[in-house]
Parts: C-alpha cells; structure tokens; sequence
C-alpha cells in the first residue's frame, strides 16, 4: 500500500496524526506551515522536526504534490493546466493574468454529474470527488503560485457535490495556520444544490457566484438539469435570508446564448427574479463546444444586456473572453487528453 499524502489536511487532522505516532501535539502546527506557507515537497525538508520524528512520518506518509501534465499558453496570456488524477483521469486549472489581478481557476470534481447542456464537462460524466490536497494542489503546483491574487472555483465539476472537501480546501487557504488568504480572494460557483449551498452559507465567508443562465424555470431546465431538483426560484429565497451586503459579495453568472436567452424580455425576467438581492451579474461569452446547437452572441448584443440591467438596478458586466485558441471551454483540454489516452 502506498504512503498517504499529507497535503491537504487540516490541523486538527494534522494533530491526530502526531498525537498517534507520540509525536507533540505542537508539531502539527510546524507541518501545517511546512505544508502550506514554506511550500515544500518532501518531509525531508521539515528541519525543526527531529530526525527521529520525520523518520517515523516517511514511513507512512509523503507531502503527496503532483507536477502538471501538460501546459497550453494562449496568445492572450492565459495558461490551462491539466493535472493527471489517476489512472487515465485529468482535471484542469485555469491561470488568467489581468492587469492587476492574477486569477486561479480550479477544479473541484474529475468530471461532473450536472450534465449541462453547454458544458463540456458534464459530456465526460462523473468519475471521482477531488480530494482538498488535490485541489489545493493546483493552487500550489502551478509556477504562477505566488503570485496569485484570487483563486475561482469554476472549473470541472460542481463545488456543492464535493462540499467536505471544497470547505476543507476553502479553511486551509484561509486559517492562520495556512496561507492565511483573505476570503474576499475566492469565489466558489454552483448550479444551486440546496444541502451544499447551505453549508456554503453557513461555514465560509467565500464570495458565491450562481450559474443562472436562464430566469425562465422551465428553460433552464432544459440547459441545466439541475433545475429539476431545486429550482432557481428556491436558491434565490434561500440567498434572501443571508446579508451580502458587507464584505461578501453574490453573482449571478449568464452565459448569453444567441436567440435562446439573449432579448430583453429575459432582462425583464431576471430583474424580477432578482429583486431585492444584493447582488451583481456577469454576462458570460459563449465558447462554442462540438455537437451542441448553441450559439454565442455579438457583442452589440452583449453591451445591450448590460446597459438595460444596469440602467434597471442590478450592477452587471461583461466578462472578458480569455484563451479562445486553448480549448477555452471547461473540460475541453480534459476530453481531447483522455481520447489520447485511450
């Protein structure tokens, strides 16, 4: 059997195993800034753990970092990573530079059962949960590590199905103990699965950003099958009881689909669904995926969407388009790799 990783453990975690192997209940707090503040790859490297102490660690443990697998850079600067989760399985981070800003897009899950219409991902169907060490390795593995200024939940996978280990991931980024991040540098995304969501709510301070993509129920359904199960009328009653008008912020992301849910009538429709939220909107280019039958929109059309919701309330942008010439769309980089492969 082979040595488990401690990368990706919490301190209390940490604790138990020192304590177990008659090591100082202190000595896991060393580990945990070994781990995640001094960012090293081997237990070896934890010079104020006695010999004896790491000698006992090595023998049933490793840090458990993994390099990336591959690496496309687009003409604009972004890179997509894919990191190798198993046997023939591949995740994706996203690395996108802006002026001052320096975004991580992570992934939470190899796969998704979520099967929107306009994702790839949901094609490849659902393998396994990341574990918070395998998320956090993104974060971690990737040259551009220190220099991150946000880290963005929105890759592969659905953050609220993997819960227990997005929260563990979201506590060692912000604890005292880790890195220390601020949770006003991370946003964590969801299609709204109501047991998940509330955790979220409830056990971080996190920015949250809703996939909405339609304020029509019975449309929205047909691009996101999750609306079957909680509509989006129930996630925004829930969103009402919490206050996102201090240091949170709540998005809405709308993926702007030609002829589908681009007109007015549809801006008229998400102010009314929206109203009484403190809350912003993205307006999200369509990168287009093979055998889907939706189109993205010009942006005429895209500035259109923004001005009319602005000029009604609702504070909205336009998310720039990065690393079209990549595989820019979510698990297209993953699919092409694991067809390679099989």
């Amino acid at each position: 059997m082979g040595k488990k990783s401690l990368f990706g453990l919490t301190l209390a975690e940490l604790q138990q195993i020192v304590l177990s192997l008659g090591m100082p209940k202190f000595s896991a707090k060393q580990i945990a800034s070994w781990l995640y503040v001094k960012k090293v790859n081997s237990i070896d490297e934890m010079t104020n753990i006695s010999l004896k102490h790491r000698e006992m660690l090595n023998e049933k443990y490793e840090v458990g970092r993994s390099a990336h697998s591959d690496r496309v850079e687009s003409v604009d600067g972004t890179v997509k990573y894919l990191f190798r989760v198993g046997e023939n399985s591949f995740i994706e981070s996203v690395f996108i530079p802006d002026e001052d800003r320096a975004t991580l897009c992570v992934s939470s899950q190899v796969g998704c059962k979520m099967n929107c219409k306009f994702c790839m991902t949901g094609k490849q169907g659902f393998t396994q949960n990341l574990t918070a060490g395998m998320i956090l390795n993104q974060i971690y593995s990737i040259p551009e590590s220190d220099c991150l200024t946000n880290v963005v939940y929105m890759g592969m996978g659905e953050p609220m199905d993997n819960i227990d280990e997005v929260l563990k991931s979201l506590e060692i980024l912000t604890s005292d103990y880790g890195p220390a991040w601020s949770p006003k540098r991370i946003t964590v995304s969801t299609v709204g699965l109501k047991k998940g969501l509330e955790r979220f709510l409830n056990e971080s301070d996190c920015h949250l950003a809703i996939s909405l993509h339609s304020p029509v129920p019975a449309q929205r359904r047909e691009l996101m099958p999750a609306e079957k199960a909680w509509s989006i009328e129930e996630v925004v009653d829930l969103l009402h009881n919490y206050d996102f008008s201090k240091q949170r912020r709540l998005s809405f992301e709308y993926i702007v689909f030609k002829g589908v849910n681009d007109s007015e009538l549809y801006a008229k429709n998400i102010l009314r669904l929206l109203r009484g939220l403190e809350c912003r909107i993205n307006l999200i280019r369509f990168h287009a995926i093979p055998n889907v039958d939706l189109e993205g929109v010009d942006m005429d059309r895209m500035i259109s969407l923004r001005d009319y919701l602005t000029n009604h309330g609702i504070f909205t942008t336009i998310r720039a388009s990065r690393g079209e010439d990549i595989f820019a769309a979510c698990g297209m980089l993953s699919t092409k790799k694991k067809g390679e492969n099989n």
